[in-house]
This record gives C-alpha cells, sequence and structure tokens, in this order.
C-alpha cells in the first residue's frame, strides 16, 4: 500500500492507492546507463539594455563542469545551449535577458569571475517554437533507480513523477517544471517535468528540427538515435557512447509515472508532446508533493484517468464548472480540460482564465 499526504479537503484528488502485485518490465536488456551528471546550479538571470543575437560568457570554475545559456524569446525561457568560456554563443533569437547554468559531476564547484557581454558577432538563429509543440511516437522505459541522483541532482524517491530525455537542452531544475511533457497511452496521460538525462545517449535532442539537432542531424525530426539504431542499424546499431542498442528508448519513466499514471506493466511506445516547443494554454501544478489526479468529468468523483506530476506544466483545452475544490490556489468550482476526457481541479493549478469548454 502506499500512502501519499493529503489533507481532508484534498482527499479527491491527492489518492491513497491500494497496488496489486506489479508485473515488471523484461529483463532482457539492462538499462541504459545514467547520465555522467550529478547535479545543476542555475545563476540569476541578467539584463541587457538592447536584445542581442549572442553572448560571450566568461566564467572560471573550482572544477571542471559544463557551462549552459538560455534566452528568454517569446515570453519564454529557450533550451539551454552550451557555452564555451570566451567564444561567442548564438541565442535563438534577439533578446535582452539571458541566464547561465552549470552541470557537474562529483561536488558541486564554485563558480567566479562571471561576465556575460551581448555581442552580435554571429547571425541570429530563431528558435524553434511552432503553432503546436511536437508530438512524437517513441519507446518508453521504466526508469527505477530509487535512491539514486538525476542529472539536475533530484534524488529519486518510491514511485517518482518525472522523465528523463536524451539531451539536456531540455533538462528543467531540480522541482521545476519549466521543461515538461505529456506522455500518453490509449487510455491514460501524464504529465510530468524533465528532470533526467537518458535513455541511452545525452546529446540526442530529437524534439528539434535536424537542422538545430545537437547531434544526428541526419536523423528526421521526432526520431530518437536509440531508435533508429534499434531499427535501422542507425550508427552501426550503436549509441552516441559506442554501446549497442538493446532497445530503441526515446524516453524514461519514473515509477510512479510508468505504474501509477500511465498503468504500464512493460515497457512500450507511447505519445509524448513536448511542450516547451510549442504555444497554446498552460497551467502549472501547484502541489508540495505527490500528484494530482485527471479526472473523466469535472468531479472528484470522476474516474481517474491519469496524474500530473509536482511542478509540472499542463497544457489547458478550455476551462468548465464542475465540483467545488479547495486547494492550494484557493477554493474553486473552475475545472480545467487538459486532454480530450480529461480535467483538473484548477484550485490545485497556477493558470490564467480561459474559454468555455
Amino acid at each position: 500500500m502506499r500512502i501519499t499526504r493529503s489533507t481532508k479537503l484534498a482527499a479527491c484528488l491527492i489518492t491513497v492507492l491500494t497496488l496489486a502485485t506489479v508485473t515488471l518490465p523484461s529483463a532482457a536488456a539492462p538499462p541504459p546507463a545514467a547520465a555522467p551528471y550529478d547535479g545543476l546550479t542555475e545563476l540569476a538571470p541578467i539584463h541587457f539594455t538592447a536584445p542581442t543575437s549572442a553572448v560571450v560568457a566568461g566564467y572560471h570554475l573550482s572544477t571542471p563542469a559544463d557551462v549552459d545559456v538560455r534566452a528568454w524569446v517569446g515570453n519564454r525561457w529557450s533550451e539551454w545551449t552550451p557555452a564555451t568560456a570566451g567564444q561567442p554563443t548564438k541565442l535563438p533569437g534577439a533578446s535582452d535577458q539571458v541566464q547561465l547554468r552549470v552541470i557537474f559531476s562529483g561536488a558541486r564547484p564554485s563558480i567566479t569571475d562571471v561576465s556575460v557581454q551581448p555581442t552580435d558577432q554571429v547571425a541570429p538563429g530563431r528558435m524553434t517554437v511552432q503553432a503546436a509543440p511536437l508530438k512524437s511516437h517513441v519507446f518508453a522505459t521504466r526508469e527505477g533507480l530509487v535512491g539514486g541522483t538525476t542529472a539536475n541532482g533530484h534524488v529519486i524517491v518510491s514511485r517518482d513523477h518525472f522523465v528523463a530525455l536524451p539531451s539536456r537542452r531540455g533538462l528543467a531544475s531540480n522541482g521545476s517544471g519549466t521543461y515538461s511533457v505529456k506522455v500518453c497511452t490509449a487510455s491514460r496521460c501524464a504529465f510530468e517535468p524533465v528532470w533526467d538525462v537518458g535513455p541511452w545517449n545525452i546529446k540526442d535532442d530529437y524534439w528539434n528540427p535536424s537542422a538545430t539537432r545537437e547531434t544526428f542531424k541526419d536523423l528526421p525530426q521526432g526520431k530518437p538515435e536509440a531508435q533508429a539504431a534499434y531499427q535501422d542499424g542507425y550508427n552501426g546499431g550503436k549509441d552516441g557512447s559506442g554501446r549497442t542498442v538493446a532497445n530503441p528508448a526515446g524516453i524514461d519513466l519514473a515509477d510512479g509515472v510508468f505504474w501509477d499514471a500511465l498503468g504500464m506493466s512493460n515497457n512500450g511506445f507511447v505519445d509524448v508532446t513536448y511542450l516547451w516547443t510549442g504555444d497554446g494554454g498552460r497551467g502549472t501544478v501547484s502541489i508540495t508533493s505527490g500528484y494530482l489526479n485527471l479526472r473523466s468529468t469535472a468531479s472528484s468523483t470522476g474516474a481517474v484517468v491519469g496524474m500530473a506530476g509536482k511542478s509540472a506544466q499542463v497544457t489547458v483545452e478550455c476551462q468548465t464548472t464542475g465540483q467545488s475544490v479547495s486547494g492550494s490556489q484557493g477554493t474553486s468550482n473552475v475545472w480545467l480540460r487538459v486532454h480530450p476526457g480529461m480535467y483538473v481541479a484548477k484550485a490545485w493549478v497556477s493558470a490564467g482564465t480561459f474559454g468555455a469548454c
């Protein structure tokens, strides 16, 4: 039995589950090794007096680590891009606000002598944001690794709620849902933050167009390198590190996503929507722990048809009235439709006002 913390008012949403025996996914192939990161530190955003198309970052690290930069473009943060000290880094669009982060292994390094200067030494790029976010049909595996640490420093707990993607370009900081995905089977969906890097590759942002993809630029948008290697013999059937690919995984799911939210018992294909790659209504799940149930109707009596993890962004198609619920955002009878036939109480989601369903 798994019990999640809840108040009396929240009991309809943060549930107590009695779980039957679960069949573990096939152990025919060992899970891919975890990404070689132990955590990250985000520095405060830096503002310029005018937009710039590129920046030159300067910094000193006490121990070796990777540094990324992102820009505020189109009222949202772009994906992260590696920034080499002293070298121009092209931004995904003209911006007057940027942010640095440090990705590290082992002990957290100190970063000093930080400077970020605007420059127009490189041609401006274009942020990969479209009318609708990319949706891809990819193979999902269960991450497990309870007690381990993800690439953003999150310590994995039992029945956790997050996903891993094989590039740190879409890696959110610990506790943040800036980069979130919607994962769906035929009958259930989950909204989860991206808190780890993997499986198989660590530089395969396959959700981006081929021209802007970090590596494997000859593959079509939406197709993970591991899938191409496994199904088509791409790269000699090996991943970016030279390992023979034993399954076509393009996403890892934490246990709570795999077993509880999606009801999966074996690895398999799912539909994944990479929410930061497109426009549309959004809300942010505002809970301190556990998960938020997706209901089949605008009521706590509706069937549970999925879950949304802490801090995850959810798509919002429209809003409707239903059962009054009290949560972190107050008491409200407004419910948000986040997917056809799936609703969440606005009392637990930080969001604006949307059109009626």
